[in-house]
């Protein structure tokens, strides 16, 4: 049995109010059209989470809720404070803690891109991997049959997307 991770960064957020805490910065037109995108690739492909953790930041929650129309049927949605600018260490705790088939993060940058290289056997060959940058998509196999027994380097990539590779 395989377990699948699905680790989104949250789509592209304004900032054209100086004044607005960063944990309230809402979502751009960019990423506003940029969610709703990778939710269809998202269903497109077949990825469907069972679970969705996602941080509690606006432009995350809004991010979920561009992404959410796409996938249809109910599944379970966390809001974790803690996924705010998360390291990899937390993001590994939230995905050893998971009980679903098929896991969805959504989080930030900097932790999202260095948890996703960390997590993989092999890097997938895309020239913006490195940087995951909004809004950008990641599914990862695990084989294992528990989250609990998931280490650095289980993951196999399965698919590695931006908005910008999306027609």
């Amino acid at each position: 049995m395989t377990l699948t991770l699905i680790l989104t960064r949250h789509a592209k957020s304004d900032w054209d109010n100086p004044l607005l805490d960063d944990h309230d910065r809402p979502l751009n037109a960019r990423g506003q059209r940029d969610a709703p995108r990778i939710g269809a690739w998202l269903r497109d492909n077949g990825y469907v989470p069972d679970k969705v953790t996602v941080s509690s930041a606006r432009r995350a929650q809004e991010t979920w809720e561009g992404i959410a129309p796409a996938l249809a049927g109910k599944r379970k949605v966390n809001t974790a404070e803690k996924l705010y600018h998360a390291s990899p260490e937390t993001l590994l705790s939230y995905t050893r803690g998971s009980y679903a088939m098929t896991h969805m993060i959504i989080g930030h940058n900097p932790g999202m891109a260095e948890f996703a290289e960390r997590l993989l056997f092999s890097k997938p060959d895309h020239p913006r991997f490195a940087d995951f940058p909004t809004c950008a998509t990641l599914v990862v196999d695990c084989d294992e049959s528990d989250w609990r027994d998931v280490q650095w380097g289980m993951g196999r990539v399965l698919d590695f997307v931006t908005p910008h590779d999306l027609p």
